[in-house]
């Protein structure tokens, strides 16, 4: 599915899986979408942006509803089981570092802006010589 659990575990295997009925639900987390998105813009390795895709696709196949997109109650399942819910940090969050992640990098480029918990873009304000000496 490409859709990940909200918690998972290493239980000795290579997969992380969920190991608790209660934690296969996926709710649209950006997390896993926003470390692809950091990963992709420190190395540039191909592979994050790959992974990146593969999520779209899986969220266009699986979460993709009338009106907009839900979460699902789990993730191994092969049957859609909707949750009928599109949490709003699904548009602030997922899709903008989905954006990010497919965008060159000199859109909100790291060396001027810093992300806050809710993905909101903050410029790094830089002080001058001058006032750095006064301290």
């Amino acid at each position: 599915m490409k859709l990940g659990p909200e918690a998972f575990r290493f239980d000795g295997g290579v997969e992380a899986i969920a190991t608790r009925q209660n934690e296969k639900y996926y709710i649209l987390r950006p997390e896993v979408i926003e470390t692809y998105m950091y990963m992709w813009r420190f190395t540039h390795d191909p592979k994050y942006r790959q992974w990146g895709w593969e999520a779209v696709e899986a969220l266009e196949k699986y979460c993709r509803v009338d009106g907009g997109y839900s979460g699902l109650r789990d993730v191994y399942s092969n049957r859609k089981s909707h949750d009928d819910v599109q949490q709003s940090f699904f548009l602030s969050e997922t899709l903008k570092y989905l954006y990010l992640l497919f965008s060159e990098d000199d859109i909100l480029p790291f060396e001027h802006w810093v992300f806050n918990t809710e993905a909101h873009p903050l410029p790094i304000i830089k002080r001058g010589k001058e006032e750095k000496e006064s301290k």
